[in-house]
């Protein structure tokens, strides 16, 4: 049952996210019209709220703007309702999966059902090094002569390889393992590679 539910992405885990990031464009774009200076890109639909508040409009299409951006938070408030309770019950069913995913930084209950739910059983992979090639984060060689070289590989799952990429960029903001190990690879090398190749099969194979 959890492994059907959470594979229905498009409805449990896509959708919600689709629309919210609609609707903040929306807001956002009207509130650069109203706000002089603008309002930041990623706003919360407090923060929406409390900005659109600080509104006194001059005209009658500020107004209709105005009102428009109210509606929309409205509608945001809904979406963030939704999200959550998926999220709460996407949780239950990654926990129902005895999967310890989620005590990885920068993996939600969102990621963790779509890893669950596109992998099925990583013991299906011989190596970590399949895995890595299937969501497309292994690195590609693009050696030239004696130029040892290589490249991102745009192949593979690119649901699974966003979760992983979205991970790494977690890892990296916050005193973790993977920020140990990326700031390894700086101090060791002149040339480093983005780290999303690194997180090709280390946090699955032993979950």
């Amino acid at each position: 049952m959890a492994h059907r539910l959470v594979a229905d992405g498009e409805t449990v885990i896509d959708v919600p996210g689709r629309a919210r990031t609609e609707l903040l464009n929306r807001i956002h774009r009207l509130l650069l019209e109203l706000v002089p200076g603008g309002a930041k890109r990623f706003l919360s639909a407090m923060q929406a709220r409390a900005l659109a508040e600080t509104v006194e409009p001059g005209d009658a299409a500020a107004r209709v703007r105005l009102r428009l951006v109210n509606e929309l938070i409205d509608d945001l408030e809904v979406v963030d309702r939704k999200t959550k309770a998926a999220d709460k019950e996407l949780k239950q069913l990654v926990l129902a999966r005895g999967s310890t995913l989620m005590d990885l930084n920068g993996i939600g209950p969102c990621g963790a059902a779509r890893i669950l739910a596109d992998t099925d059983n990583v013991h299906r992979f011989v190596s970590r090094d399949r895995f890595a090639s299937w969501n497309g984060t292994a690195p590609l060689d693009a050696s030239s002569g004696q130029q040892q070289r290589h490249r991102l590989s745009r192949a593979g799952n690119r649901k699974i390889n966003h979760v992983l990429h979205t991970m790494a960029v977690v890892q990296l903001r916050h005193p973790t393992a993977g920020r140990g190990y990326y700031d390894s690879n700086v101090s060791s090398c002149r040339d480093v590679m983005p780290p999303r190749p690194c997180t090709g099969g280390y946090p699955m194979m032993g979950s």
